[in-house]
């Protein structure tokens, strides 16, 4: 699950790296006609037409992340500051033999088209046409891959976890918790109101609930008065209904008695009749629980003569005939998914939050019951998702420290990063040139 931050934290750098593609030309009157190096870290130059490049990018992703953006001089500065901790970060990475596969490059490049809502192909003219290239964009995404993967091998080994922490997570989760089925142990006394009673009837037993629902406020034991008014089976319980969890009482009992203490009683009418309620017992339930998807996906792999937006324009269309009821999407999964889960329909089982790709999950989270989603990239190709069912399912103990330890990695990731790439950055040879501008 920790992996998956590396991968959200650099999601949002892949974005702005096909801004920086084709922002060539559009921000090239904005520089002055003499470009400069502004800074050298360990040999390599950082030009001012770089760090102007790269200051609206860093506005813009400041502001995204609810930060305080920098204007004019200041954010030409930053922008200069993170071109060099990248610049001493790549180098570090060169000098510990980190690369990245060209297919690694074209599944970046398919995700940004894809995001872009047009195929690589016409991606590559739109480059072309603002004055960039695609061996630009390229680059930039093979440096962010570079980036993701020597923090995938430096950072997580960084952060240290102790038993008091996730002891104390634990505690809160379960301090906090809003447990929406609690165990309930309810007093009940029932006076039945035949279904054809006349209105003098109904009120005579009405007067008769009232009764016994004073003897009790006035402390009266609830076996005896149970013995003397009620109608139901409770009566020869001592007018107990039994601990049990809240959702397996009848949800009229649960409502009427939820903001009861201990003791404290109501009177309600059902279509049974009149129902005298004492909360006798609530505590909360020592089951905890997670959020669980039950999701379908049909997968295409481009390559060889399927590209990217074939495959969107395939399984656009599969949408399109499962929706108007001409296809079925097991068979259909069955038939042309290149999957696992193919023979079995698409069906992916019950899985927790962490067990797929962000970009997956992302997805799938926002879909409700039943939705199928517009076709998506993952790294591992273009998928059309449905989802089945989501239920609340108990989490053990273990589980339950595993998830705290998860949420405490990722809490720390941001400020372990940024020490580390300091780090780095302070091991660099750097030489400050002109000042940007």
């Amino acid at each position: 699950m920790f992996y998956s931050k590396i991968h959200i934290y650099f999601a949002s750098a892949l974005l702005f790296v096909a801004l920086s593609a084709t922002a060539q030309s559009n921000t090239s009157t904005k520089v002055s006609g003499r470009d400069f190096i502004v800074a050298v870290v360990d040999s390599v130059p950082i030009t001012n037409h770089e760090v102007v490049l790269r200051a609206p990018q860093l506005h813009d992703q400041l502001k995204q992340q609810g930060r305080l953006a920098p204007e004019g001089e200041a954010l030409l500065k930053a922008a200069l500051e993170r071109l060099i901790v990248e610049k001493a970060l790549l180098q570090h990475a060169k000098e510990t033999g980190i690369t990245v596969e060209e297919d690694a490059v074209d599944q970046a490049e398919q995700r940004v088209a894809a995001q872009s809502q047009i195929s690589v192909e016409a991606l590559h003219k739109k480059l072309k046409t603002e004055g960039s290239s695609h061996e630009r964009l390229r680059q930039n995404l093979r440096d962010q891959l570079v980036l993701q993967r020597l923090t995938e091998r430096n950072v997580p080994g960084r952060i240290k976890i102790s038993e008091v922490e996730i002891d104390q997570a634990v505690r809160q989760r379960q301090n906090t918790r809003i447990d929406t089925n609690p165990d309930l142990e309810l007093g009940h006394i029932l006076v039945a109101v035949p279904e054809k009673a006349s209105p003098a009837e109904i009120s005579t037993l009405q007067t008769k609930a009232q009764t016994a629902l004073a003897q009790l406020k006035r402390g009266d034991d609830l076996g005896r008065v149970a013995k003397e008014f009620s109608n139901s089976a409770e009566r020869d319980t001592g007018g107990l209904m039994g601990l049990r969890p809240a959702n397996r009482y009848p949800s009229l009992f649960v409502d009427a008695t939820k903001n009861l203490n201990e003791g404290e009683l109501t009177l309600v009418r059902s279509g049974a009749g009149f129902h005298v309620l004492k909360l006798i017992t609530k505590r909360a339930s020592r089951i905890l629980t997670v959020t669980q998807t039950h999701p379908r996906h049909i997968l295409l792999r481009p390559g060889g003569q399927l590209s990217q937006s074939a495959a969107r324009a395939q399984l656009a269309d599969y949408k399109r005939q499962i929706e108007a009821g001409k296809a079925d999407f097991a068979k259909l999964a069955r038939e042309h998914s290149q999957d696992a889960s193919g023979p079995d329909g698409g069906d992916l089982g019950w899985v927790s939050i962490g067990m797929f790709v962000p970009e997956f999950e992302e997805v799938m989270n926002k879909l409700q019951i039943n939705q199928i989603a517009d076709p998506m990239v993952s790294r591992f190709g273009v998928h059309l998702i449905q989802v089945l069912e989501r239920r609340e399912a108990p989490i053990s103990e273990r589980e339950l420290r595993d998830l705290a330890r998860n949420n405490l990695r990722d809490a720390k990731f941001d400020e372990t990063y940024q020490l580390w790439a300091q780090e780095v950055r302070g091991r660099a040879y750097v030489e400050y040139r002109d000042a940007p501008q």
